[in-house]
């Protein structure tokens, strides 16, 4: 496995070896032994189906105590992935990383507790798995609007798909 620095401490881009044949391919899609850099134990799995093209998932997080850090790759289309400095002591803070993951490229990108998360699909029928290192607690569930001015993320699509949740989240400075 390939691990990758992102200009935010902590976020990695994981990229697994493929051992391709005229068979398929294997790979191992985490080991802790080849990433020691991600040091937390993932408690859960989770998966997404997303339809159709443009659907925007995020910028979510949960509060403290329950915080997670995430280990996400796509198995099925094209998404892009974005991690969200969220950590009001951070020098970093409200910054972001976005990575292409897909089937095809097979990249993972790991993101430490305290970030948002957040991905838009870039074909139809998108799904996305990750591993979190604490269970999903509906009372410590977070969510920062979309479109926020402060984040400033450009999406590459002005009229996302979104969940109400998504459409009717705060803004950062209304979370300070």
């Amino acid at each position: 496995m390939t691990v990758t620095e992102t200009k935010l401490s902590g976020v990695l881009i994981i990229e697994p070896q493929v051992f391709a044949d005229s068979r398929g391919w294997f790979m191992e899609t985490f080991s802790k032994k080849k990433t020691s850099q991600i040091t937390c134990d993932f408690v859960q799995d989770n998966h997404s189906l997303s339809k159709q093209k443009g659907t925007l998932r995020g910028i979510h997080f949960q509060k403290k105590p329950m915080e997670q850090a995430k280990l996400v790759r796509c198995i099925a289309g094209k998404i892009m992935d974005y991690a969200v400095d969220l950590r009001p002591d951070s020098k970093t803070f409200t910054q972001w990383v976005a990575v292409e993951l897909s089937a095809e490229n097979k990249k993972q990108l790991f993101i430490p507790r305290g970030f948002g998360h957040a991905f838009i699909t870039l074909t139809d029928d998108a799904e996305v798995v990750y591993k979190t290192d604490n269970y999903y607690s509906p009372e410590h569930d977070g969510a920062v609007l979309w479109s926020d001015p402060e984040i400033g993320i450009d999406w590459g699509c002005n009229t996302p798909m979104l969940s109400d949740k998504d459409m009717k989240a705060p803004l950062l400075k209304e979370l300070k």
